[in-house]
């Protein structure tokens, strides 16, 4: 499955638009990278828990966005857009995009 965030994919030709399709993960951050980060927040500095739940969400989410569109009949997935939001200690990302077929 090609995955872009551009409308297009050089070299192949969009022969049908089958929808826009989604994905989403909601993910809990536990107390001891929580601790962790707050930590982080005084002194300075990345916050390595934090970024490596982030990058399990986004894989997640386009990993389920593609079976989405796989399951349309689609080959690639256009115009990705990417979203996070927290609330109430948890981390929602999601993954929007058009499933297409091409040539």
């Amino acid at each position: 499955m090609i995955v872009t965030t551009t409308p297009n994919i050089e070299g192949h030709r969009i022969t049908a638009y089958l929808g826009i399709v989604t994905g989403e993960t909601v993910s809990g951050i536990n107390m001891f990278r929580d601790i962790g980060a707050g930590f982080r927040n005084l002194v300075g500095g990345r916050s390595a828990g934090y970024e490596e739940e982030m990058q399990t969400a986004r894989n997640e989410a386009l990993s389920e966005m593609c079976e989405r569109a796989a399951s349309l009949g689609a080959d690639a997935v256009v115009g990705i857009s990417l979203g996070y939001e927290t609330f109430e200690g948890m981390i929602m990302t999601s993954a929007t995009g058009t499933a297409v077929k091409i040539s």
